[in-house]
């Protein structure tokens, strides 16, 4: 089959490589792409929150499958457009993604479907965000309930602060969440939805604050690794139980099904699993280190998803290594990132036993050179038998590559490397 591939970063990247790796898929294509795809596979300068010209492309490829990878599309009602002309699409709906583009919707969804999550207040303005701040009490949680990337989340112990970014949302038109704070280690579980049926994916973690230590601002994520060793057994099961599959059906209910991933972003505190958000669409970078694992063909379990027929799946095959993804972000990122530094060694970093690299915001020069253009660059992934070994790959195709002004955590999974997870004993039972 011919699948086309839609957005720029590295999630994209690592879909097509996956993709390509499926025997039954004849032609991947990717609109817009990135540099790093374009190596592997056709790109096509389309906007990709086009619904028309995303369609027109499909149909003009003769695509048998569209694989829809960034939020905002999705927002934009693509995925709807390339439905109508009757070609299979992997991503939800418009109205289905709105439990991502609205944590807001996400709130009433889960409450309709009685999913353990965060209490939450919604707030228009100054006043009702400073009285939330206070009844919550710190740490302090505010997000921007429309898309941001990854990004429209603030975490801290300042009051002042925590009332800015509110006011920062409130300025532009927007609408805060306001939680309370969810103790405990984070999990990234991605679960494949067809409308009915749920399929789980290994769960992952990843690493939002820019610097060593979980210091610093929030980015869209800074490395992720799968599988975790220290998460508690029957956890998968949980939520597909009490999260996602309540969820798929609370959806299906509504006359809004969901096709797609679910996103679930969990938090496992001492008083059990909760939902801290749900995306609608794979996340990135964990993507990156969960299809390094996938040993099932791709396209077969995306087609499936597309058309309804998860349900006739065979279990998923996970090779048992662990995969570990580091990011490199430009100079100045998460703020105003510096863009067209020529990013060296990459072919060294690739010629590695067990690494490769996956490119996100990356693109050519005039010389032909691949350049930084964007604020997270590429991710380096690492495989090996253990989490010291993969993590000991990754670092090492890390420092075969050169960028100006280029950042990376050193400490991605280190804490686990270490055993310094823990994990509540109410974690599963609340």
């Amino acid at each position: 089959m011919k699948v086309l591939v839609i957005g720029p970063g590295g999630r994209e990247h690592a879909l097509v490589r996956s993709l390509l790796n499926d025997p039954n898929v004849s032609e991947v294509h990717a609109a817009p792409g990135n540099a790093g795809i374009a190596a592997i596979a056709p790109t096509h300068q389309v906007n990709a929150g086009d619904p028309a010209a995303v369609t027109a492309l499909a149909v003009q490829l003769g695509s048998d499958l569209v694989v829809i990878g960034p939020e905002a599309p999705l927002a934009a009602g693509v995925a709807d457009a390339v439905r109508e002309a009757g070609i299979p699409v992997f991503g939800p709906s418009r109205e289905a993604a709105k439990l991502e583009a609205s944590k807001a919707f996400a709130k009433t969804v889960m409450a309709e479907a009685q999913v353990p999550t965060a209490m939450a207040k919604v707030a228009v303005n100054a006043e009702e965000a400073a009285a939330a701040l206070d009844d919550f009490g710190a740490p302090h949680v505010v997000k921007d309930d429309g898309l941001a990337a990854g990004k429209g989340v603030v975490v801290t112990n300042d009051r002042a602060e925590a009332l800015a970014h509110a006011e920062a949302c409130f300025a532009v038109g927007g609408t805060v969440v306001i939680e309370e704070f969810l103790d405990g280690p984070e999990v990234s579980l991605f679960v494949l939805a067809d409308g009915r049926t749920v399929v789980p994916l290994e769960p992952a973690q990843d690493f939002k604050r820019i610097y060593d230590g979980d210091e610093g601002p929030n980015t869209g994520g800074m490395g992720a690794y799968s599988p975790l060793e220290w998460v508690p057994a029957g956890l998968v099961q949980e939520v597909i139980d009490r999260v996602a599959q309540p969820t798929i059906d609370a959806m299906a209910h509504r006359g809004t099904p969901f096709t797609g991933v679910l996103y679930c972003g969990l938090a496992l505190t001492s008083r059990g699993t909760r939902v801290i958000e749900f995306n609608a669409r794979f996340g990135d970078p964990e993507t990156q280190a969960v299809l390094a694992r996938l040993e099932t063909p791709l396209g077969g379990v995306l087609m499936a998803a597309a058309k309804g027929q998860l349900a006739d799946m065979e279990p998923l095959r996970w090779s048992p290594e662990t995969a570990v993804a580091v990011v490199l972000a430009s100079g100045n990122y998460p703020d105003t990132p510096r863009t067209g530094d020529r990013i060296r060694g990459l072919k060294k970093a690739n010629a590695l036993d067990g690494v490769h690299v996956l490119h996100a915001g990356t693109g050519t020069n005039s010389d032909g050179h691949t350049v930084s253009a964007g604020g997270r660059v590429l991710a380096v992934v690492g495989r090996a038998d253990g989490l010291d070994a993969a993590r000991e790959r990754a670092y090492a195709g890390m420092e075969r590559i050169s960028l100006d002004g280029g950042q990376y955590r050193k400490d991605i999974a280190a804490k686990a490397a270490r055993g310094e997870i823990t994990v509540a004993d109410a974690a599963t039972q609340a």
